[in-house]
């Protein structure tokens, strides 16, 4: 088995209306930093799982965003999964 971690992000689609990052973005203005032009917040997920391999981690961690962890009508997601090294 190997042990792996993946980092998920997941955002808003840039087609859906994000209220928290225009809340956010206004917020920056106030303070001064008026050079910002978007913001979007999304979802930082860290999952650490036992695999076979780092292969079938990646097709596993796919599942997880496409059933649970992102709304595919609403969000993208992309992730990276890196194998923890034990010693």
């Amino acid at each position: 088995m190997t042990r792996v971690v993946a980092r998920i992000i997941v955002t808003p689609k840039p087609v859906v209306n994000d209220p928290q990052g225009i809340t956010v973005k206004q917020g920056l203005a106030t303070l001064g930093f008026r050079e910002v032009e978007d913001v979007r917040v999304g979802k930082y997920i860290e999952v650490s799982m036992e695999a076979e391999s780092v292969h079938e981690a990646r097709e596993r961690v796919e599942a997880m965003c496409r059933q649970l962890l992102a709304n595919h009508v609403i969000e993208d997601f992309h992730f990276e999964v890196d194998q923890v090294v034990r010693r």
